[in-house]
Protein backbone atom coordinates (compact mmCIF):
# COMPACT_ATOMS: atom_id res chain seq x y z
CA UNK A 1 0.00 0.00 0.00
CA UNK A 2 2.81 2.65 0.35
CA UNK A 3 2.52 3.58 -2.98
CA UNK A 4 -0.92 3.99 -2.65
CA UNK A 5 0.00 6.09 0.24
CA UNK A 6 2.38 8.30 -1.25
CA UNK A 7 0.13 8.95 -4.01
CA UNK A 8 -2.96 10.43 -2.33
CA UNK A 9 -1.49 11.66 0.58
CA UNK A 10 -2.91 15.22 0.72
CA UNK A 11 0.04 17.95 -0.45
CA UNK A 12 1.42 19.17 3.36
CA UNK A 13 2.14 22.37 1.43
CA UNK A 14 -1.54 22.86 1.03
CA UNK A 15 -2.47 23.69 4.62
CA UNK A 16 1.49 25.01 5.69
CA UNK A 17 1.83 28.46 6.14
CA UNK A 18 4.82 30.43 6.22
CA UNK A 19 7.03 30.43 9.92
CA UNK A 20 6.23 34.04 10.98
CA UNK A 21 9.06 33.43 13.16
CA UNK A 22 11.01 34.11 10.08
CA UNK A 23 10.79 37.81 8.76
CA UNK A 24 9.92 38.25 5.12
CA UNK A 25 10.82 41.69 3.69
CA UNK A 26 9.89 42.18 -0.64
CA UNK A 27 11.50 44.16 -3.13
CA UNK A 28 10.46 44.66 -6.85
CA UNK A 29 13.45 45.86 -9.66
CA UNK A 30 12.66 48.60 -11.75
CA UNK A 31 13.09 45.82 -14.53
CA UNK A 32 9.97 43.65 -13.32
CA UNK A 33 11.84 41.48 -10.71
CA UNK A 34 9.72 40.78 -7.73
CA UNK A 35 12.36 39.70 -4.92
CA UNK A 36 11.16 37.92 -1.18
CA UNK A 37 13.68 37.59 1.35
CA UNK A 38 12.92 35.24 4.31
CA UNK A 39 15.95 35.43 7.43
CA UNK A 40 16.06 32.51 9.05
CA UNK A 41 20.08 33.00 10.71
CA UNK A 42 20.00 29.51 12.48
CA UNK A 43 22.29 27.61 9.93
CA UNK A 44 24.89 29.46 7.76
CA UNK A 45 23.04 28.32 4.86
CA UNK A 46 20.55 29.49 2.11
CA UNK A 47 18.21 28.60 -0.62
CA UNK A 48 18.20 30.73 -3.56
CA UNK A 49 15.35 30.06 -6.08
CA UNK A 50 14.09 31.74 -9.52
CA UNK A 51 10.33 30.99 -10.36
CA UNK A 52 9.04 31.94 -13.65
CA UNK A 53 5.51 32.91 -13.84
CA UNK A 54 5.08 29.71 -17.07
CA UNK A 55 4.42 26.82 -16.80
CA UNK A 56 2.66 23.80 -19.10
CA UNK A 57 -0.56 25.48 -19.23
CA UNK A 58 1.26 28.17 -21.24
CA UNK A 59 1.98 26.07 -23.89
CA UNK A 60 1.40 26.24 -27.55
CA UNK A 61 -1.39 24.09 -28.63
CA UNK A 62 0.25 20.71 -29.92
CA UNK A 63 3.90 21.65 -28.57
CA UNK A 64 2.71 20.02 -24.59
CA UNK A 65 5.95 19.00 -23.07
CA UNK A 66 7.96 22.16 -23.90
CA UNK A 67 7.98 24.27 -20.56
CA UNK A 68 9.54 21.22 -18.67
CA UNK A 69 11.71 20.09 -21.95
CA UNK A 70 13.15 23.43 -21.33
CA UNK A 71 13.34 22.99 -18.07
CA UNK A 72 15.98 20.37 -19.27
CA UNK A 73 17.63 22.45 -21.50
CA UNK A 74 18.01 25.49 -18.90
CA UNK A 75 21.17 23.65 -17.55
CA UNK A 76 22.95 23.97 -20.92
CA UNK A 77 25.30 26.73 -22.16
CA UNK A 78 24.45 30.06 -21.54
CA UNK A 79 26.73 33.06 -23.26
CA UNK A 80 29.29 32.85 -20.09
CA UNK A 81 28.76 29.14 -18.65
CA UNK A 82 29.30 26.07 -20.50
CA UNK A 83 26.99 23.45 -20.48
CA UNK A 84 26.65 21.62 -17.16
CA UNK A 85 28.67 24.35 -15.51
CA UNK A 86 26.26 25.45 -12.81
CA UNK A 87 25.44 22.02 -11.94
CA UNK A 88 29.06 21.57 -11.44
CA UNK A 89 29.80 24.64 -9.29
CA UNK A 90 27.39 24.12 -7.15
CA UNK A 91 28.42 20.91 -6.29
CA UNK A 92 32.07 21.29 -6.12
CA UNK A 93 31.05 24.24 -3.58
CA UNK A 94 29.07 21.62 -1.36
CA UNK A 95 25.44 22.75 -2.49
CA UNK A 96 22.54 20.66 -4.47
CA UNK A 97 20.72 22.16 -7.22
CA UNK A 98 17.63 21.09 -9.28
CA UNK A 99 14.54 22.38 -11.07
CA UNK A 100 10.77 21.50 -11.71
CA UNK A 101 7.77 22.48 -13.76
CA UNK A 102 4.14 22.66 -12.86
CA UNK A 103 0.79 23.72 -14.69
CA UNK A 104 1.63 26.97 -13.49
CA UNK A 105 5.38 27.87 -12.89
CA UNK A 106 8.80 26.70 -13.20
CA UNK A 107 11.12 27.13 -10.78
CA UNK A 108 15.04 26.61 -10.76
CA UNK A 109 16.79 26.66 -6.97
CA UNK A 110 20.47 25.85 -5.52
CA UNK A 111 20.89 25.15 -1.77
CA UNK A 112 24.29 26.19 -0.50
CA UNK A 113 26.36 27.77 2.26
CA UNK A 114 25.21 31.65 2.82
CA UNK A 115 28.66 32.78 1.51
CA UNK A 116 28.00 31.48 -1.90
CA UNK A 117 25.10 33.28 -2.44
CA UNK A 118 26.79 36.12 -5.00
CA UNK A 119 27.84 33.27 -6.79
CA UNK A 120 24.37 31.77 -7.32
CA UNK A 121 22.91 34.94 -8.69
CA UNK A 122 25.48 35.15 -11.17
CA UNK A 123 25.30 31.99 -12.46
CA UNK A 124 21.66 31.91 -12.53
CA UNK A 125 21.40 35.22 -13.83
CA UNK A 126 23.40 34.64 -16.82
CA UNK A 127 20.53 31.88 -17.79
CA UNK A 128 17.46 34.25 -17.71
CA UNK A 129 18.63 36.09 -20.49
CA UNK A 130 21.62 34.33 -22.50
CA UNK A 131 20.68 31.04 -23.11
CA UNK A 132 22.47 29.86 -26.10
CA UNK A 133 21.20 26.08 -27.51
CA UNK A 134 22.53 23.99 -30.45
CA UNK A 135 21.08 21.58 -32.17
CA UNK A 136 23.02 18.39 -29.98
CA UNK A 137 21.06 19.70 -27.06
CA UNK A 138 17.81 19.23 -28.35
CA UNK A 139 18.32 16.40 -29.84
CA UNK A 140 19.90 14.30 -26.49
CA UNK A 141 18.04 16.16 -24.13
CA UNK A 142 14.81 15.36 -26.17
CA UNK A 143 15.69 11.16 -25.72
CA UNK A 144 16.09 12.05 -21.85
CA UNK A 145 12.55 13.64 -21.51
CA UNK A 146 11.06 10.92 -23.40
CA UNK A 147 12.62 8.53 -21.39
CA UNK A 148 11.87 10.23 -18.29
CA UNK A 149 7.98 10.29 -19.46
CA UNK A 150 8.54 6.20 -19.95
CA UNK A 151 9.93 5.54 -16.66
CA UNK A 152 7.04 7.52 -14.66
CA UNK A 153 4.04 7.65 -16.56
CA UNK A 154 4.39 4.44 -19.32
CA UNK A 155 5.85 1.93 -16.91
CA UNK A 156 3.24 3.25 -14.20
CA UNK A 157 -0.73 2.46 -15.01
CA UNK A 158 -1.51 4.90 -12.10
CA UNK A 159 -0.20 7.56 -13.81
CA UNK A 160 -1.31 6.69 -17.47
CA UNK A 161 -5.08 6.33 -15.30
CA UNK A 162 -4.34 9.61 -13.86
CA UNK A 163 -3.47 11.48 -17.49
CA UNK A 164 -6.81 9.80 -18.91
CA UNK A 165 -8.83 11.25 -15.73
CA UNK A 166 -7.53 15.00 -16.18
CA UNK A 167 -8.06 15.19 -20.11
CA UNK A 168 -11.49 13.77 -18.83
CA UNK A 169 -12.22 16.48 -16.61
CA UNK A 170 -11.08 19.14 -18.27
CA UNK A 171 -13.56 20.03 -21.62
CA UNK A 172 -11.37 22.82 -22.63
CA UNK A 173 -8.64 24.14 -20.27
CA UNK A 174 -4.77 23.22 -20.85
CA UNK A 175 -4.70 21.84 -17.65
CA UNK A 176 -6.31 18.41 -19.15
CA UNK A 177 -2.70 18.08 -20.83
CA UNK A 178 0.32 16.50 -18.48
CA UNK A 179 3.13 18.53 -17.69
CA UNK A 180 5.46 16.13 -19.48
CA UNK A 181 3.59 15.92 -22.79
CA UNK A 182 1.78 13.63 -24.67
CA UNK A 183 4.59 11.57 -26.03
CA UNK A 184 3.90 11.74 -29.69
CA UNK A 185 3.91 15.71 -29.17
CA UNK A 186 7.06 15.73 -26.88
CA UNK A 187 9.12 13.56 -29.64
CA UNK A 188 8.81 16.18 -31.85
CA UNK A 189 9.81 19.28 -30.22
CA UNK A 190 12.07 21.33 -32.20
CA UNK A 191 15.13 24.09 -31.48
CA UNK A 192 12.64 26.52 -32.87
CA UNK A 193 10.44 25.51 -30.54
CA UNK A 194 12.85 25.41 -27.13
CA UNK A 195 14.03 28.95 -28.36
CA UNK A 196 10.63 30.66 -29.35
CA UNK A 197 9.24 29.45 -26.45
CA UNK A 198 12.39 30.68 -23.72
CA UNK A 199 12.21 34.31 -25.72
CA UNK A 200 8.20 34.36 -25.01
CA UNK A 201 8.27 33.72 -21.38
CA UNK A 202 11.78 34.00 -19.63
CA UNK A 203 12.70 37.51 -18.17
CA UNK A 204 12.94 39.36 -14.90
CA UNK A 205 9.82 40.98 -15.66
CA UNK A 206 8.26 37.52 -15.33
CA UNK A 207 9.95 35.74 -12.55
CA UNK A 208 10.28 36.06 -8.72
CA UNK A 209 13.46 35.81 -6.99
CA UNK A 210 13.20 33.92 -3.39
CA UNK A 211 16.24 33.94 -1.62
CA UNK A 212 15.78 31.89 2.16
CA UNK A 213 18.26 31.44 4.78
CA UNK A 214 20.99 33.40 6.68
CA UNK A 215 20.92 36.52 4.88
CA UNK A 216 20.12 40.32 5.43
CA UNK A 217 17.48 41.69 3.41
CA UNK A 218 19.72 45.15 2.19
CA UNK A 219 22.72 42.39 1.02
CA UNK A 220 20.44 40.36 -1.01
CA UNK A 221 18.68 43.63 -2.71
CA UNK A 222 22.23 45.16 -3.66
CA UNK A 223 23.54 41.30 -4.92
CA UNK A 224 19.91 41.03 -7.17
CA UNK A 225 20.69 44.34 -8.59
CA UNK A 226 24.10 43.67 -9.84
CA UNK A 227 23.16 40.68 -11.11
CA UNK A 228 19.30 40.27 -12.09
CA UNK A 229 18.96 44.41 -12.24
CA UNK A 230 21.14 44.93 -15.23
CA UNK A 231 18.71 42.57 -17.44
CA UNK A 232 15.83 44.50 -19.32
CA UNK A 233 12.69 43.63 -19.08
CA UNK A 234 11.52 40.99 -22.15
CA UNK A 235 9.10 42.70 -23.68
CA UNK A 236 7.76 39.89 -25.49
CA UNK A 237 6.38 38.70 -21.99
CA UNK A 238 1.94 39.06 -22.35
CA UNK A 239 -0.45 38.16 -19.75
CA UNK A 240 -1.22 35.30 -19.36
CA UNK A 241 -4.45 34.68 -21.92
CA UNK A 242 -6.14 30.88 -21.20
CA UNK A 243 -9.39 29.42 -22.51
CA UNK A 244 -11.81 29.07 -19.50
CA UNK A 245 -13.55 26.10 -19.10
CA UNK A 246 -17.10 26.01 -20.07
CA UNK A 247 -20.30 24.85 -18.01
CA UNK A 248 -20.06 20.92 -17.51
CA UNK A 249 -23.42 19.49 -18.33
CA UNK A 250 -22.57 15.73 -17.71
CA UNK A 251 -20.74 13.45 -15.66
CA UNK A 252 -17.99 11.35 -17.28
CA UNK A 253 -16.81 7.77 -16.34
CA UNK A 254 -13.96 5.90 -17.67
CA UNK A 255 -12.33 2.76 -17.02
CA UNK A 256 -8.70 1.81 -17.53
CA UNK A 257 -7.60 -2.04 -17.68
CA UNK A 258 -3.57 -2.62 -17.19
CA UNK A 259 -2.51 -6.33 -16.64
CA UNK A 260 -0.12 -4.41 -14.68
CA UNK A 261 -2.31 -3.22 -12.16
CA UNK A 262 -2.04 -4.60 -8.69
CA UNK A 263 -4.89 -2.90 -6.65
CA UNK A 264 -7.94 -1.25 -8.61
CA UNK A 265 -9.49 1.58 -7.31
CA UNK A 266 -11.90 4.21 -7.61
CA UNK A 267 -11.31 7.67 -8.00
CA UNK A 268 -13.73 10.74 -8.70
CA UNK A 269 -12.43 14.30 -9.69
CA UNK A 270 -15.00 17.46 -9.75
CA UNK A 271 -13.94 20.37 -10.93
CA UNK A 272 -13.52 22.98 -7.81
CA UNK A 273 -12.68 26.68 -7.33
CA UNK A 274 -9.06 27.88 -6.79
CA UNK A 275 -7.47 30.15 -4.20
CA UNK A 276 -8.00 33.94 -5.21
CA UNK A 277 -6.00 36.95 -4.04
CA UNK A 278 -7.91 38.49 -1.12
CA UNK A 279 -10.64 35.99 -1.81
CA UNK A 280 -9.39 32.33 -0.30
CA UNK A 281 -12.43 31.61 2.26
CA UNK A 282 -13.98 28.99 -0.61
CA UNK A 283 -10.85 27.04 -0.85
CA UNK A 284 -9.95 27.47 2.89
CA UNK A 285 -13.44 25.68 3.49
CA UNK A 286 -12.52 22.93 0.52
CA UNK A 287 -8.86 22.29 2.07
CA UNK A 288 -10.92 21.67 5.41
CA UNK A 289 -13.23 19.74 3.79
CA UNK A 290 -10.71 17.26 2.34
CA UNK A 291 -9.04 17.10 5.86
CA UNK A 292 -12.27 16.02 7.32
CA UNK A 293 -13.34 13.35 5.11
CA UNK A 294 -9.92 12.05 4.11
CA UNK A 295 -7.26 13.73 5.42
CA UNK A 296 -6.44 11.15 8.30
CA UNK A 297 -5.86 7.08 6.96
CA UNK A 298 -7.65 6.23 11.02
CA UNK A 299 -9.77 9.20 11.91
CA UNK A 300 -11.39 10.86 8.78
CA UNK A 301 -15.11 10.44 8.00
CA UNK A 302 -14.12 8.24 4.63
CA UNK A 303 -12.10 5.69 6.87
CA UNK A 304 -14.03 5.44 10.00
CA UNK A 305 -17.39 4.53 7.85
CA UNK A 306 -15.39 2.76 4.75
CA UNK A 307 -12.49 0.99 6.30
CA UNK A 308 -13.60 0.03 9.85
CA UNK A 309 -17.44 -0.02 9.86
CA UNK A 310 -18.12 -0.97 6.73
CA UNK A 311 -14.47 -2.77 6.04
CA UNK A 312 -15.30 -2.45 2.32
CA UNK A 313 -11.83 -0.25 1.87
CA UNK A 314 -8.60 -0.71 2.94
CA UNK A 315 -7.70 2.58 2.39
CA UNK A 316 -9.56 6.35 1.59
CA UNK A 317 -8.60 9.47 0.57
CA UNK A 318 -9.84 12.78 0.07
CA UNK A 319 -7.83 15.32 -2.41
CA UNK A 320 -7.94 19.45 -2.53
CA UNK A 321 -5.24 21.55 -3.37
CA UNK A 322 -6.35 25.07 -4.29
CA UNK A 323 -2.95 26.82 -5.22
CA UNK A 324 -3.65 26.97 -8.91
CA UNK A 325 -3.81 30.12 -11.20
CA UNK A 326 -6.97 28.43 -12.81
CA UNK A 327 -9.93 25.98 -11.47
CA UNK A 328 -8.95 22.89 -9.76
CA UNK A 329 -10.43 19.82 -8.73
CA UNK A 330 -11.66 18.05 -5.61
CA UNK A 331 -11.14 14.10 -5.81
CA UNK A 332 -12.32 10.90 -3.69
CA UNK A 333 -10.34 7.54 -3.72
CA UNK A 334 -11.88 4.25 -2.82
CA UNK A 335 -9.31 1.11 -2.56
CA UNK A 336 -11.81 -1.85 -1.99
CA UNK A 337 -11.19 -4.90 0.40
CA UNK A 338 -10.73 -7.98 -0.97
CA UNK A 339 -13.84 -9.54 -2.71
CA UNK A 340 -15.53 -5.98 -3.06
CA UNK A 341 -15.69 -4.93 -6.59
CA UNK A 342 -15.30 -1.35 -8.00
CA UNK A 343 -18.92 -1.07 -8.65
CA UNK A 344 -19.57 -1.74 -4.84
CA UNK A 345 -16.87 0.31 -3.84
CA UNK A 346 -18.40 3.29 -5.41
CA UNK A 347 -21.68 2.70 -4.70
CA UNK A 348 -20.28 2.53 -0.73
CA UNK A 349 -18.66 5.84 -1.21
CA UNK A 350 -21.75 7.45 -2.69
CA UNK A 351 -23.82 6.36 0.23
CA UNK A 352 -21.25 7.51 2.59
CA UNK A 353 -20.94 10.86 1.20
CA UNK A 354 -24.59 11.47 1.09
CA UNK A 355 -24.71 10.25 4.85
CA UNK A 356 -22.07 12.97 5.02
CA UNK A 357 -24.01 15.52 3.82
CA UNK A 358 -27.15 15.10 5.86
CA UNK A 359 -24.77 14.26 9.45
CA UNK A 360 -22.52 17.46 8.76
CA UNK A 361 -18.75 18.08 10.25
CA UNK A 362 -18.18 16.54 13.73
CA UNK A 363 -17.46 19.97 15.64
CA UNK A 364 -14.80 18.00 17.64
CA UNK A 365 -12.90 16.50 14.87
CA UNK A 366 -12.56 20.09 12.92
CA UNK A 367 -11.23 21.52 16.10
CA UNK A 368 -8.69 18.58 16.19
CA UNK A 369 -7.82 19.05 12.86
CA UNK A 370 -7.35 22.77 13.40
CA UNK A 371 -5.28 22.00 16.02
CA UNK A 372 -2.95 19.48 13.63
CA UNK A 373 -2.73 22.53 11.08
CA UNK A 374 -1.45 24.92 13.50
CA UNK A 375 1.33 22.31 15.06
CA UNK A 376 2.03 21.96 10.90
CA UNK A 377 2.57 25.47 11.12
CA UNK A 378 5.32 25.46 13.95
CA UNK A 379 6.70 22.63 12.52
CA UNK A 380 7.16 24.38 9.27
CA UNK A 381 9.42 27.15 10.88
CA UNK A 382 12.32 24.13 10.44
CA UNK A 383 12.13 24.03 6.83
CA UNK A 384 13.49 27.29 5.11
CA UNK A 385 13.56 25.26 1.66
CA UNK A 386 9.44 24.56 2.32
CA UNK A 387 9.03 28.04 3.20
CA UNK A 388 10.70 29.67 0.65
CA UNK A 389 8.42 27.04 -1.77
CA UNK A 390 5.48 28.26 -0.28
CA UNK A 391 5.67 31.66 -0.80
CA UNK A 392 7.51 31.26 -4.85
CA UNK A 393 4.27 28.82 -5.73
CA UNK A 394 1.47 31.47 -4.22
CA UNK A 395 3.25 34.25 -5.98
CA UNK A 396 3.24 32.35 -9.54
CA UNK A 397 -0.17 31.19 -9.04
CA UNK A 398 -1.65 34.39 -8.97
CA UNK A 399 -2.01 35.06 -5.20
CA UNK A 400 0.16 37.69 -3.04
CA UNK A 401 2.36 37.58 -0.32
CA UNK A 402 -0.75 39.03 1.86
CA UNK A 403 -2.75 36.31 0.66
CA UNK A 404 0.29 33.73 1.95
CA UNK A 405 0.52 35.32 5.51
CA UNK A 406 -3.30 35.04 6.05
CA UNK A 407 -3.75 31.61 4.89
CA UNK A 408 -3.39 30.56 8.30
CA UNK A 409 -6.08 32.66 9.54
CA UNK A 410 -8.38 32.18 6.81
CA UNK A 411 -8.06 28.54 7.66
CA UNK A 412 -8.89 28.86 11.67
CA UNK A 413 -12.07 30.88 10.81
CA UNK A 414 -13.73 28.42 8.72
CA UNK A 415 -16.67 27.09 10.42
CA UNK A 416 -18.41 24.07 10.20
CA UNK A 417 -21.16 25.61 7.51
CA UNK A 418 -18.65 27.08 5.39
CA UNK A 419 -17.65 23.57 4.89
CA UNK A 420 -20.89 22.19 4.21
CA UNK A 421 -21.81 25.18 1.51
CA UNK A 422 -18.40 24.28 -0.31
CA UNK A 423 -19.14 20.61 -0.36
CA UNK A 424 -22.67 21.25 -1.49
CA UNK A 425 -21.17 23.37 -4.86
CA UNK A 426 -18.64 21.26 -4.99
CA UNK A 427 -20.55 17.77 -4.85
CA UNK A 428 -22.02 18.25 -7.96
CA UNK A 429 -22.28 14.83 -9.93
CA UNK A 430 -22.31 16.78 -14.08
CA UNK A 431 -18.70 18.51 -12.74
CA UNK A 432 -17.32 15.08 -12.06
CA UNK A 433 -15.27 12.12 -13.30
CA UNK A 434 -15.45 8.77 -11.79
CA UNK A 435 -12.67 6.64 -13.36
CA UNK A 436 -12.14 2.64 -12.43
CA UNK A 437 -8.08 0.87 -12.58
CA UNK A 438 -8.64 -2.22 -13.10
CA UNK A 439 -6.48 -5.20 -13.68
CA UNK A 440 -8.82 -7.60 -15.15
CA UNK A 441 -12.84 -8.46 -15.14
CA UNK A 442 -13.88 -4.67 -15.67
CA UNK A 443 -16.12 -5.00 -18.13
CA UNK A 444 -18.10 -7.77 -15.64
CA UNK A 445 -17.66 -5.27 -12.88
CA UNK A 446 -19.69 -2.61 -14.63
CA UNK A 447 -22.82 -4.27 -14.65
Amino acid sequence: MRPLIALFAPILMVLSAPAHAADVTTFELDNGLEIVVIEDHRAPAVMHMVWYRVGSADEPRGKSGIAHYLEHLMFKATDELESGELSDTVARNGGSDNAFTSLDYTGYFQRIAADRLELMMRMEASRMDGLQLVAEDIVTERDVVIEERNQRVENDPGALFAEQRRAALYLNHPYGVPIIGWKHEANALTLEDAVSFYKAHYGPNNAVLVVAGDVEPDEVLELAKTYYGVIPPNPAIKPRDRVSEPPHLAARRLTYVDPRVGQPYVMRSYIAPERNPGDQETAAALTLLGEVLGGSSTTSYLAENLQFEQQTAIYTSALYSGLSLDTSSFSLVIVPSQGVSLAEAEAAMDATLSKFMEEGVDSEELARIKMQIRASEIYAQDNIGQIARTYGAALTSGLTVEDVDAWPDVLEAVTEEDIMEAAAMVFDIKNSVTGWLASEGAEEMMQ
